[in-house]
């Protein structure tokens, strides 16, 4: 999945500036806007060459749409080079059939890729996109959950308050989201953050992985 998403970056910044992309900014943890003005700082336009004057939001509008495209261009690509997580379908089928629980997204990638990649593995039948986060949006992580909490609420009319929402977060960065959002964290220790790490940042459980669903049923409902 990565090599797909750095083909597709590319493409996209060449698009939308007209020169390549000759140095990647951090991708982990990093939303599609992030990436994208980072990597504009990284790759600013050498001497002679003629910079587009346009509006930074403009920008971003144009490269989300050349990012839907590029990745829409490899979309046979995304199941042969990316995988699920151990657990993760069996997690999210067994939480989508208990009674008042409402599962959706907070990614850094653009709606319609986060669906393509979802779809790719069969997990999005599981989810509500509708009241996700994405890295279209322009706001903080902490800020997205806010919204999604005020959407889900608009959207189901029962109040889904800070107390009763969840955030399943791999990275330190997302677990101060979650407290951003005031929201509770479990943390999940298959990404660059170690268990140990995930502790101190806050989340609360911390699970090795999610290969054993009653244990991640247990965290999530408790």
């Amino acid at each position: 999945m990565a090599r797909v998403s750095r083909d597709a970056y590319a493409d996209a910044f060449r698009h939308v500036t007209g020169r390549p992309l000759v140095a990647l900014p951090q991708l982990a943890g990093a939303s599609d806007s992030e990436i994208f003005f980072n990597s504009l700082a990284l790759n600013e336009p050498g001497p002679g060459s003629a910079a587009r004057e346009t509006p930074e939001n403009d920008l971003l509008a144009e490269y989300a749409d050349a990012l839907a495209a590029a990745f829409g261009a490899r979309n046979d690509q995304l199941a042969a080079h990316g995988r699920v997580l151990s657990g993760a379908r069996e997690a999210l089928g067994a939480l989508a059939a208990r009674t008042g629980v409402v599962q959706s997204v907070l990614t850094g990638s653009i709606r319609l890729n986060a669906a393509r990649k979802l779809h790719a593995f069969g997990l999005d039948s599981y989810l509500d996109l509708d009241i996700g986060g994405y890295g279209s949006d322009a706001y903080p992580k902490g800020t997205l959950i806010v919204r999604s909490i005020a959407m889900a609420t608009e959207k189901y009319g029962v109040p889904f308050g800070p107390g009763g929402t969840l955030y399943l977060a791999d990275s330190v960065r997302d677990v101060a989201a979650a407290q951003v959002g005031g929201v509770r964290c479990v943390g999940v220790a298959t990404g660059r953050s170690t268990a140990h790490e995930l502790r101190e940042a806050g989340a609360d459980p911390v699970l090795p992985d999610l290969t054993d669903t009653a244990q991640v049923v247990a965290a999530v409902t408790r």
